[in-house]
């Protein structure tokens, strides 16, 4: 183990840490090379093995339902208010952080309180871009609103007071030079050493029987009659996912050449209820959508049993990258992503894997990907797989050694 540079890193995530695992990345990352970890956040679900035995999680009281009572303005300005105060008490009962790295979004007040944190310790302030704050909220509220304008000010003004940046692309190291005056290193997102290709019979079986499907078609999955398509999504509004529906409606009218098709839909968030709903009252010959949630070792091995993903991601800034795509990479599963602007330094149309734009385009690929199943998509995986394998080549702490720990070493200097 290296002697230890700095001995205590703080990891603020104002979410939930199970559903952060760019942020567990960073701690189990940390606790390898000998620092001493806490994290504060939410602890809503699970995370990753490992991190709560050897880390010291700090767990946020939830922000109550004030929007139940009063106006959103007021409900937004008491939700604020709520997270201040227990941030705050958060950061400092913990013992002294010598860094503090915080998860951006969200930025309000997350850091305001960890730069004034830092500023009465002596802390050294690191932020995580994985996008931009006042993005996320202009698609809740719209671009024009003053509450937009007043958190991109805000967002520029504590991030420029950072002594460090990492960011999840190259599109958002330039944006952040060229319109912010921020100089960030680009750390990109790796697959996690819990995502691999090395997935067993037994447990694919174990997994397809647990994800509650009519008993007919679970036989046909688990025996490889149909095919397997995988979504994962966080049911945000940055996810449309009547593009998909719109997709499956189509194959689902398609010829008895398509094989039948059961899509899983993973995730949490605040939209799920709604497309539940809209999914229940569907009724389909051809395609199954189930919606489960998935324990953090179950997620990898359904990823590995499907034969191709689909990702509806379209980043709010267009700076970010889809974290699923990242996953699916990790155990060599081809995916459809939806395109926007620097999807490219990940997917690569046509070369490890596929790119749309609207439903026409998915539909087409779903429909191209599985004619002729089982056989040809054997031959169209292995193909892309070569591709993606050089992603994989690298994983998460590897590439975490040679861009972030240097820069972490050396913040004091």
């Amino acid at each position: 183990m290296r002697e230890k540079k700095n001995k205590n890193v703080c990891i603020v995530v104002l979410g939930d840490i199970g559903r952060s695992p760019r942020m567990q990345y960073h701690a189990q990352s940390l606790i390898n090379e000998g620092f001493d970890v806490d994290i504060i956040g939410y602890l809503e679900s699970p995370v990753l093995t490992g991190i709560k035995e050897k880390s010291n999680i700090i767990s946020l009281k939830k922000v109550p339902s004030f929007e139940k009572y009063v106006p959103r303005l007021m409900s937004f300005i008491l939700k604020v208010y709520w997270q201040i105060l227990t941030l705050f008490w958060a950061i400092l009962i913990k013992r002294k952080s010598d860094i503090v790295l915080v998860q951006n979004p969200p930025a309000i007040p997350t850091l305001a309180i960890c730069w004034f944190y830092c500023l009465l310790v002596n802390a050294k302030f690191i932020i995580d871009w994985h996008n931009y704050a006042y993005s996320v909220l202009a698609l809740t509220v719209g671009k024009s609103a003053p509450l937009v304008k007043l958190s991109l000010l805000y967002e520029k003004f504590f991030g420029k007071l950072a002594d460090a940046n990492f960011c999840v692309t190259k599109a958002m190291r330039e944006d952040l030079a060229v319109n912010w005056n921020i100089r960030a290193l680009t750390l990109f997102d790796k697959p996690g050493q819990q995502f691999s290709t090395k997935v067993t019979k037994a447990e694919k079986i174990r997994v397809l029987k647990s994800i509650n499907l009519p008993s007919l078609v679970e036989e046909q999955l688990v025996t490889g009659q149909i095919g397997l398509l995988v979504s994962s999504t966080s049911w945000t509004p940055d996810e449309d996912f009547f593009i998909l529906l719109r997709s499956l409606q189509k194959y689902d009218e398609s010829d008895d050449t398509y094989p039948k098709l059961v899509c899983v839909i993973t995730g949490k968030g605040p939209l799920k209820y709604h497309y539940q709903q809209v999914i229940s009252k569907i009724i389909w010959k051809k395609v199954t959508i189930v919606t489960p949630w998935l324990q953090n070792e179950d997620y990898p091995i359904l990823l590995a049993s499907a034969d191709l993903g689909v990702c509806l991601h379209n980043s709010s800034s267009g700076l970010d990258l889809p974290m699923k795509v990242i996953d699916m990479f990790g155990v060599c599963l081809p995916v459809c992503a939806y395109n926007f602007n620097c999807l490219h330094e990940l997917v690569k149309h046509n070369e490890n894997s596929l790119v749309f734009s609207d439903e026409e385009e998915l539909s087409l690929q779903i429909s191209t990907w599985f004619k002729g199943f089982p056989k040809e998509i054997c031959e169209k995986k292995e193909q892309f797989c070569t591709e993606i394998n050089k992603f994989r080549s690298t994983d998460w702490h590897t590439n975490w050694m040679a861009v972030a720990f240097p820069y972490i070493l050396n913040i004091d200097k």
